[in-house]
């Protein structure tokens, strides 16, 4: 990849990849209130605005992240399968990806639940909510473990990257 390309696809993958954890950090703060407010407006919001932050930010930005990783890392010397690191993020972005995928169907249903409804209570659909909280707490560990490989790129390389690096 040219110097100028390689920077240009560094800078979009770092930018999709800090605002994929900032949403899904302020996906999980929604999912908070919405599981501990009492007040039945509050609550309503806080899923409806779930669903437009997952539709138009996370699941965007997630797409956005795996793409241009996979780009970087065909495009330079790390290589897919060379060193560990990048496979485990890989590793860790593809099931994220899916997950992400099938857990849109929850917070799709809270969402109309609440679009539907004036008078969401506490006691509304508990374990749905409470699955929003895991899973986007999942999620941000998910995230920040990728995050902290590409920050310290832990040695490694892979057996396919030692045969490469050696022929």
């Amino acid at each position: 990849m040219a110097p100028g390309l390689r920077k240009f696809v560094l800078t979009a993958h770092v930018t999709s990849s800090v605002g994929w954890l900032g949403a899904v950090a302020g996906f999980l703060a929604l999912a908070v209130a919405g599981l501990t407010s009492h007040d039945a407006p509050m609550m309503r919001a806080a899923y409806l605005a779930m669903d437009r932050l997952t539709w138009l930010v996370i699941v965007p930005m997630n797409f956005a992240s795996l793409l241009t990783g996979l780009l970087q890392s065909l495009g330079t010397t790390w290589g897919l399968f060379r060193h560990y690191w990048v496979l485990v993020k890989l590793l860790l972005t593809i099931p994220a990806t899916i997950l992400l995928l099938v857990h849109t169907q929850p917070m799709g249903y809270m969402a109309r639940a609440a679009a539907a409804t004036t008078t969401l209570s506490g006691a509304d659909l508990h374990e749905a909510r409470v699955q929003l909280v895991v899973a986007s707490s999942a999620a941000l560990l998910v995230l920040f473990v990728a995050t902290t490989l590409s920050v310290y790129k832990p040695r490694g390389m892979t057996p396919y990257g030692w045969r490469k690096g050696r022929g």
